[in-house]
């Protein structure tokens, strides 16, 4: 059996890929992986997932630069869940110009920011 028919891939065919920072064990953020995007990031050691919304892959970093070279993969138990272990090129993970995606905190039943921009994202992305 291929260890990619292992995985439980959900009806579109994709998975969720959970990217942990290396070293300091902080969750940057999380995406989709379908079959070719997770054979890539394996092949290819470089974060590789599936845009939902553009319907396609992307190679994390391939407009902004910052990459994520992949140290390790995993899956949960119920192989239904992938996790990158990662280093974050250039610190930046979350097209917000954030180090990651989970920048909001439920506070007194408010969502607060508490971390900052790192980079203005139209420093980051040309259209």
């Amino acid at each position: 059996m291929n260890w990619l028919d292992e995985i439980n891939w959900n009806s579109d065919g994709l998975v969720p890929a959970i990217a942990q920072e290396q070293g300091t064990g902080k969750i940057l953020m999380v995406a989709w992986m379908n079959r070719e995007a997770l054979q890539l990031t394996n092949e290819t050691k470089q974060a590789v997932y599936w845009s939902r919304s553009r319907n396609k892959l992307w190679c994390k970093g391939e407009e902004s630069g910052h990459t994520q070279k992949v140290h390790e993969i995993r899956v949960d138990c119920d192989e239904d869940v992938i996790l990158l272990s990662v280093e974050q090129i250039g610190g930046i993970a979350c097209h917000t110009g954030r180090h990651n995606c989970f920048f909001k905190k439920l506070e007194n039943k408010n969502w607060l920011i508490d971390q900052p921009v790192i980079k203005d994202p139209k420093d980051i992305y040309h259209d």
